[in-house]
């Protein structure tokens, strides 16, 4: 068995491979490219290696394919202290993984090839059911089937577990997902994409909030980039700021904003004091480069 955990990620992991050119090649044309580099990257990785490093104790239940870059992201989550017992090699599926083209000027393009990702089913969770049921928290995001995210709002919820949905990339939700879960973490664009309503200033924020807590959401969090997020829960209802920086690179900042955000709901602070402490960790990942290699620790954002 791994280390113990009470913050469970159940979502992708992938390899993001990456290319720069100096513009993107048009329909058969052949480019010369200029630096190419590896990235562990995937949303349910990246969030629970921000957990992990900024204090969480957490398990991961993913699937990758028997190939090199499963063998890599194995060996990455473990060395970063992740309980790793839920991971499995997927025998037909190759590992997830993701082509980036980036631009003289910092535009990317990106094609992801999901492939183990999309096959973590219904027999992954009845296999770590220890693992759920262990959690206290169970952080989830959507680059694994809706089928998976569904039932495991219904066990985490049956279960008593609090559930945080990361809802990107951003896909239609059943009512029943609305009920179970016990806070949603969606950016201005996969707000407007879910309720219909767009986020602009704190009034259209607030509309927003309303929707999902019709729908039984019991925390929404709105995250607004460089604003910082709004927060609407119990007695609490504004935007909590975000520190002001120099971003260089926003990859990952959501990521880590949600896996900060899983971390101080576990540690037992407030929720607005969580919403802070998210935005301080998001804050500091846009300073840096790259998606993993920019989530910062637990001592440099005290």
């Amino acid at each position: 068995m791994g280390k113990l955990y009470n913050l469970l990620v159940i979502g992708s992991s992938n390899t993001d491979m990456v290319v720069q050119v100096d513009h993107f090649p048009k329909p058969g044309e052949t480019l010369l490219g200029g630096d190419f580099f590896m990235n562990p990257g995937g949303k349910g990785a990246n969030q629970a290696v921000a957990a992990v490093r900024l204090g969480g104790k957490v398990a991961f239940i993913g699937k990758v394919g028997k190939d090199i870059f499963g063998k890599e992201t194995l060996e990455n989550l473990l060395r970063e202290g992740i309980n790793i017992d839920g991971i499995s090699q997927d025998e037909v599926h190759p590992s997830g993984v993701a082509q980036i083209t980036v631009d003289k000027n910092g535009e990317n393009c990106i094609v992801v090839a999901s492939g183990a990702n999309m096959a973590l089913g219904a027999g992954d969770m009845e296999k770590n059911s220890k693992l759920i049921h262990q959690a206290e928290i169970i952080l989830l995001q959507l680059e694994i089937p809706m089928d998976t995210v569904s039932l495991v709002v219904k066990i985490g919820n049956e279960a008593g577990k609090k559930v945080i949905l990361n809802p990107a990339p951003a896909q239609a939700l059943d009512d029943e997902v609305y009920a179970g879960l016990f806070a949603i973490t969606p950016n201005e664009s996969e707000t407007t994409l879910l309720s219909r309503i767009q986020v602009k200033d704190e009034p259209s924020a607030a509309k927003a909030a309303s929707f999902f807590h019709e729908k039984g959401v019991k925390v929404v969090v709105i995250t607004l980039g460089a604003k910082g997020a709004y927060l609407s829960a119990g007695e609490y209802k504004g935007i909590v700021p975000a520190p002001k920086v120099h971003a260089v690179d926003t990859t990952a900042a959501g990521d880590t904003f949600n896996g900060a955000l899983a971390v101080g709901i576990s540690k037992g602070i407030s929720l607005r004091e969580a919403v802070e402490f998210a935005n301080r960790a998001a804050a500091y990942s846009v300073t840096k480069k790259g998606a993993q290699s920019s989530v910062p620790r637990l001592s440099e954002i005290e």
